[in-house]
């Protein structure tokens, strides 16, 4: 028999935004932005509790209108620009586990600028956390064109150099390049210790769910932003 964890989901969303402002409400094809994290982490078969982290009153009163829980009210310096993922999860963690009286097995970070994540995604990252026994599992997307072998860097008397110092030239065919994925940005799910006593998101043991290239999309411009609408709209 598998095991059964207790995950806690948490959807951090703060009010202000530099790129986009009042970026987790934008509409995006006819929906709140943040909303389409709600509905994947009340769809996913094994999330325990889902709560939206926010200092922002309105981001409240939306999210709880699309089926989320605002049971707390994030401290305001949990909120500003330079605040870190890492602390606004642990005081979720904390404050949750006092009000729901349990410790929690695993929690699921869901960034509201990732909306094309699925239920299916959540459920395959923490099917794949328990199947491996893993501590850690984060979504990855392949990068593409933009291989680190074809990079480069500009030295400081002007010469152009390969950033990776045995890098490929850069008309090397992309299939022949090994794979590499940089994080998308659409789930961090840890064990509760890896969060609370190792201070990460990503443990030492951590595995990867590779997202479809169409589907990650991270938006922190209103170009990603017009590029979700166009997407979510042909739903």
């Amino acid at each position: 028999m598998s095991e059964r964890l207790d995950i806690l989901g948490i959807i951090p969303a703060r009010g202000g935004s530099k790129g986009i402002p009042r970026k987790n409400l934008a509409d995006v094809a006819g929906k709140p932005l943040i909303a389409y994290s709600i509905e994947a982490g009340l769809r996913s078969r094994h999330l325990t509790r889902l709560v939206v982290s926010t200092e922002d009153e309105e981001i409240a009163r939306v999210a709880i209108e699309y089926g989320a829980a605002v049971p707390f009210k994030r401290p305001v310096e949990l909120s500003k620009d330079q605040a870190r993922s890492l602390p606004v999860v642990q005081h979720g963690v904390e404050v949750m586990e006092a009000l729901d009286g349990c410790t929690y097995d695993a929690v699921a970070m869901l960034q509201p600028t990732t909306p094309m994540r699925t239920a299916d995604d959540i459920d395959q990252a923490i099917d794949l956390l328990i199947e491996t026994g893993a501590d850690s599992v984060i979504s990855v997307v392949d990068v593409g064109a933009n291989h680190p072998f074809r990079m480069k860097r500009i030295l400081d008397d002007g010469r152009l150099v390969n950033f990776v110092e045995r890098g490929f030239e850069d008309m090397r065919p992309r299939q022949e390049l090994p794979p590499v994925y940089i994080r998308s940005g659409d789930l961090y799910i840890a064990r509760r210790h890896v969060v609370m006593e190792l201070g990460t998101l990503v443990g030492p043991h951590c595995r990867a769910i590779v997202i479809p290239k169409e589907r990650a999309v991270n938006i922190d411009t209103r170009l990603d932003l017009e590029r979700a609408e166009e997407m979510l709209g042909g739903r």
